[in-house]
């Protein structure tokens, strides 16, 4: 397990490089034909001005360079300042972190209360009404993208019924785990709608391919009652498939979580991470690019060491 470990954590190094480089170039050819210098310096800034701020910022050095620089900077932790506030990167995505990191946490457990048990119901009751309502149930929610999802509970829950707040996020630090809870309710039941669907759809479909298998015929032949089949059985063996399904949707999660904290006002890592491509705050961008791909290697990492659990032959 350790070896496995320390390999997919080597094989992420290059993968880093080569994202935050594709951000670096995909940038480059945004600002292309605009002046940076001059946006930052402002309206009625003098030349000599714009080229102080170009020289400030390292503007004038080549793009391989400015990435050189930016890798053995941020190997020390430093990520760089915004363009535009001035705000160290890294503090800026210690602050906005939290708030992204709480949603994507509520999501991912409703993604598993809410996917794993329809999945598992559907596939026992293959052909039955209750089969035919999750699977419609699971296509409809995919074909919902999650803003209007939100839109939907807002103007139902929190404007209608006034049950919930309908913007803002409270930290528990400050209102304690029913207030951050309930600010967390509705944003995290839109993020998470479409990978509880999906992951209902890839449960059944996992769960109704074991129960066909020769080993689940055989022991109902010899008398286990079908609890016993289900869960030492079925479940046991279709366990990697859906921890498989889970690691991918917990990459959905973090990208959809740019839409949800907008319609929910939330300060969170995808709003900071949309205002600095609308303003092409590069070094912004990159920190926000840089800690969603470990984020999402973290849970593929996370992934991989299940299998080692589940799989004791993956473990060699």
């Amino acid at each position: 397990m350790l070896k496995l470990v320390v390999s997919r954590i080597f094989a992420a190094i290059p993968l880093l490089l080569l994202v935050a480089f594709l951000s670096f170039v995909l940038l480059e050819f945004a600002n292309r034909g605009t002046d940076p210098a001059a946006r930052i310096a402002g309206e009625g800034a003098s030349p000599e001005q714009i080229a102080m701020v170009r020289e400030n910022l390292n503007l004038d050095s080549p793009m391989i360079v400015r990435y050189v620089d930016w890798v053995l900077d941020a190997v020390t932790g430093d990520l760089g300042t915004s363009l535009y506030s001035g705000q160290a990167v890294t503090d800026a995505l210690m602050e906005r972190i939290w708030p992204t990191a709480s949603l994507a946490l509520w999501a991912i457990v409703l993604t598993i209360v809410i996917g794993i048990p329809l999945g598992v119901w559907a596939a026992v009751r293959q052909g039955s009404l209750v089969d035919r309502f999750v699977t419609t149930l699971a296509s409809l929610l995919m074909s919902v993208p999650p803003f209007v999802l939100g839109l939907v509970l807002v103007i139902t829950f929190a404007i209608t019924r006034a049950w919930l707040p309908a913007t803002g996020y409270v930290s528990l630090a400050e209102g304690g785990f029913i207030e951050w809870s309930r600010h967390l309710i509705l944003p995290g039941l839109a993020l998470a709608a479409v990978s509880a669907a999906e992951m209902a759809r890839q449960t059944r479909g996992s769960i109704v391919d074991t129960l066909s298998k020769d080993y689940v015929r055989t022991a109902r032949a010899k008398g286990l009652g079908e609890q016993s089949v289900l869960w030492k059985h079925t479940m046991k063996n279709s366990a990697v498939s859906i921890v498989t399904v889970l690691g991918l949707q917990m990459g959905r999660i973090l990208g959809g979580a740019v839409t949800v904290e907008f319609v929910f006002a939330i300060s969170g890592l995808g709003m900071l991470g949309y205002t600095a491509v609308i303003q092409r705050d590069l070094p912004m961008v990159q920190g926000v690019v840089i800690v969603s791909a470990i984020v999402v290697l973290v849970c593929n990492l996370l992934v991989d060491m299940s299998y080692g659990y589940l799989n004791p032959k993956i473990r060699t």
